[in-house]
């Protein structure tokens, strides 16, 4: 069985502007650079052949490539605790595209429909035992962050293989978008 989820890479450019505010919040474990990606559809455990399948089937996507601008910083929260950091995305019809065809390409290969809605967003940090007024200053001094835009020009099948202390992804197939007339 291999963990598997589709996402795009985050450019160094990015990542390292966003590495530059990963720091300062005692509770955060940020996620270290290697990891910081886009998720556009976790998949789960599979088994070999149902790997094959969606592997082959999202070769068939065709989608233009994009640009795509991370915008703000958000959390997640359980209405008790915020239990996770992200920088989110400006909105982005074209990124709205290509999630929906993955979902359905999933779909179709038998997984069930996503319930979650859709929230395009990087992971920063899972927090535990983070101080509230702590979550909320980094929340207020980064909440306006907006970065160089960057181009979307194919997205990738990942597998996660979780360690002891973090999780290790690995590309297992890239997938190309067309470049618009």
């Amino acid at each position: 069985m291999t963990r598997l989820f589709v996402a795009l890479a985050i450019p160094e450019l990015q990542r390292e502007a966003l590495l530059r505010i990963m720091s300062g919040l005692p509770g955060a474990r940020w996620e270290p650079e290697e990891n910081l990606h886009l998720t556009l559809r976790f998949i789960g455990e599979v088994d070999g052949g149902l790997f094959a399948d969606i592997a082959e089937s999202l070769a068939e996507i065709m989608a233009p490539a994009f640009d795509l601008t991370v915008k703000g910083i958000g959390h997640f929260d359980d209405k008790k605790r915020v239990h996770a950091l992200w920088a989110g995305m400006a909105p982005s019809a074209p990124l709205k595209h290509l999630r929906d065809k993955i979902e359905s390409v999933v779909v179709r290969a038998g997984l069930e429909p996503e319930r979650r809605k859709f929230t395009p967003h990087v992971t920063l940090a899972k927090l535990r035992d983070a101080e509230n007024d702590r979550v909320a200053a980094f929340l207020s001094h980064h909440g306006l962050l907006a970065l160089e835009p960057f181009r979307v020009s194919e997205f990738h099948l990942y597998s996660s293989r979780t360690g002891k202390d973090r999780a290790a992804y690995r590309i297992e197939a890239s997938y190309p978008l067309f470049e618009p007339l």
